[in-house]
């Protein structure tokens, strides 16, 4: 019988950007918009280690650029195979595309059902499914350079604008926190603009940032297997530069001129107890109501107070990101190579 196969299927950078200029998208911002991509081009030095991780659990690892993910995918044998999407998207970046690719071919995934790739990808939409659920999600409006499609609600504390669609912090800058809603429309502007975005205006939020990060290593790690993480990197929010400093080319230039600083990541439950028992139902709800499973991320917010504020869920996180390597080894005691190889191990197992 051949040897079980792990396909992680990613869109590269450069393949993301060359498609966004040949759209007439202007350079700079091509190269704004694609290095939402990074993590795949961080990933890639470790396609070596994370292949022997793989073939000590008797796997043959498979790394897939998207554009050749069809034809592999579609010659697979559905029995022995299992993919794993790095790289996920669904208007500027494609690699939402390829857990449906999977499920055409009858292969298993790792993640999410192909539903909640869009889902997530759609913050207008994700937060009105997050909101019927029940969740403590802000309610949002929605603008169009200029124009509402959806006025937000009142907030005595300003708005947060970001772009509806796009990955990462991309189109969020340092005043993407605004007083008036005029101001809100003129955000929307330059978004649509720079990128022919809509944007979400939401209540701004204070508080503290929290990741929490999830991976099921075993195939059954439940809720306790959870990891949330206050994010401190000494700023409200993250914006696009901030973003652009941590990963890709730009984060590899700085840490070989010494610049390069990652927020410092603090276990929740040490200062908070509450919140994070909170956040931990939060997880368990979007896992029963969505169907979140095998790995995921959430972004939230928490006030002084312990109030929790759900932001938004990721279904295709950042495994080569600071803070999931810093989970896989504070839960799992693994690097990500072996993380990921373990995780693949007990999927194809099972």
């Amino acid at each position: 019988m051949p040897q079980p196969r792990l396909f992680l299927v990613y869109e590269p950078e450069k393949a993301c950007l060359d498609r966004l200029m040949n759209q007439g998208h202007p350079r700079d911002r091509a190269v704004e918009i694609s290095s939402y991509l990074a993590q795949s081009t961080d990933l890639a030095p470790e396609f070596a280690e994370i292949w022997r991780e793989a073939s000590k659990r008797g796997i043959t690892f498979t790394p897939l650029e998207l554009d050749e993910a069809t034809a592999a995918i579609a010659s697979a044998d559905p029995a022995n195979s299992l993919v794993w999407t790095l790289t996920d998207g669904i208007a500027y970046f494609r690699g939402g595309t390829a857990p449906a690719l999977a499920r055409l071919a009858g292969l298993g995934t790792v993640g999410a059902d192909d539903s909640l790739f869009a889902l997530c990808q759609d913050k207008f939409r994700s937060g009105a499914v997050l909101s019927a659920l029940g969740l403590p999600v802000p309610q949002a409006g929605l603008a169009r350079d200029g124009h509402w499609l959806a006025e937000p609600p009142a907030s005595p504390n300003g708005w947060f604008v970001k772009p509806n669609r796009l990955g990462a912090k991309i189109g969020i800058w340092s005043d993407s926190h605004c007083r008036d809603l005029s101001q809100a429309l003129e955000l929307s502007r330059r978004v649509f603009s720079h990128y022919r975005d809509d944007v979400v205006v939401q209540p701004y939020v204070a508080g503290r940032n929290v990741r929490a990060s999830f991976l099921d290593v075993t195939g059954h790690a439940d809720i306790s297997s959870l990891g949330v993480f206050l994010v401190e990197s000494g700023a409200d929010f993250q914006t696009m530069a901030d973003s652009l400093a941590l990963y890709g080319d730009t984060g590899a230039a700085a840490r070989a001129t010494g610049v390069y600083a990652e927020p410092e990541l603090v276990p929740l439950a040490a200062t908070q107890p509450e919140a994070d028992a909170e956040i931990r139902r939060i997880a368990a709800r979007l896992m029963a109501g969505l169907g979140l499973r095998d790995v995921f991320s959430i972004d939230l917010r928490v006030d002084a107070d312990g109030t929790v504020h759900l932001i938004e869920f990721e279904v295709c996180p950042g495994l080569p990101c600071f803070d999931f390597r810093a989970y896989c080894r504070a839960q799992w005691s693994m690097s990500l190579a072996e993380a990921m190889a373990e995780t693949a191990a007990r999927r194809l197992a099972s």
